[in-house]
């Protein structure tokens, strides 16, 4: 239709001009006209569909970077260029980013362990360094809040725990979930903010009794749990926004598919080389 649109409206304006602002190429369109396609032109009309059924597959929210890495594992010849390209001409976008918002409400009278971890999100074995956080999510029954333990190693999601009240029961179910699945040793590192949930004794005793060392963040900075707040940050973009959850049992559901499902076992990560967190440990493990 663009061609179409080009050759009918040739006689009015430069065809350098249409083809920049459609986006198309000349050369295409001059073959086109003489009743062949560029190769280029072609390539891309072989891939349009390869990388529309890797964009559905991602639930529509890889960009051309996941795109590209998704059809080289499966061995398809392409150029992340051209991926970009031609996902551009047929309009396939993933959500927008989101920017980080402040949730904690650190004004309570509990005592506040220092920044261990520094900013400092690297690990070279798992285990070793986790970071925990709490965000909301609006459902036509009110507020439901998740609170989520990440290993730093992967960035798998090891601990969660949803809840429709913010307490410390929350955040002690999402530790306990992490401490049976994955029986860390003494010395690791826990890092989470320096809400009253972290500081609580409750808390802060489960610590102490599996030998775990505290690290909370700087009062006011989210950029010093940066990595689970960028997780919240796509969780919503990719699944929460524009989205109506009639209520809390619903958006549980969904909440744990995503993690359970896609999150920890398929979506692609660009730290992780663009694997999944589960697939970057499996290459972790040593060979038997």
């Amino acid at each position: 239709m663009r061609y179409e649109f080009i050759r009918a409206e040739k006689a009015s304006y430069p065809v350098s001009l249409m083809c920049r602002v459609l986006r198309v190429a000349r050369s295409g369109f001059y073959a086109w006209l003489s009743g062949g396609e560029s190769k280029r032109e072609l390539r891309d009309r072989e891939l349009l569909p390869l990388i529309q059924e890797a964009f559905d597959a991602s639930r529509q929210t890889y960009g051309s970077r996941r795109v590209h890495a998704e059809l080289r594992a499966q061995e398809v010849p392409c150029g992340r260029r051209q991926i970009e390209r031609v996902m551009r001409n047929a309009g396939i976008r993933p959500p927008r980013r989101r920017r980080f918002r402040k949730t904690t409400d650190s004004d309570h009278p509990y005592v506040t362990a220092t920044n261990v971890l520094d900013r400092d999100f690297s690990s070279t074995e798992p285990n070793r360094r986790w970071s925990t956080d709490i965000t909301y999510i609006w459902t036509m029954e009110g507020w439901l809040y998740l609170a989520v333990v990440l290993d730093l190693f992967s960035r798998r999601v090891v601990g969660w725990s949803m809840r429709k009240a913010l307490a410390r029961e929350l955040v002690l179910s999402a530790l306990e979930m992490a401490l049976y699945g994955r029986s860390p040793g003494a010395g690791l590192l826990h890092h989470s903010d320096r809400g009253s949930q972290y500081a609580s004794g409750d808390y802060q005793r489960a610590l102490r009794q599996r030998g775990i060392v505290c690290s909370m963040s700087r009062k006011g900075d989210c950029w010093d749990n940066a990595v689970v707040e960028s997780f919240f940050a796509t969780l919503k973009r990719e699944l929460v926004d524009g989205r109506c959850f009639r209520t809390r049992a619903e958006a549980i559901r969904a909440i744990f598919e995503y993690i359970e499902v896609f999150y920890n076992r398929q979506r692609r990560h660009s730290y992780l080389g663009y694997m999944s967190p589960e697939q970057f440990e499996r290459a972790a493990e040593p060979a038997a």
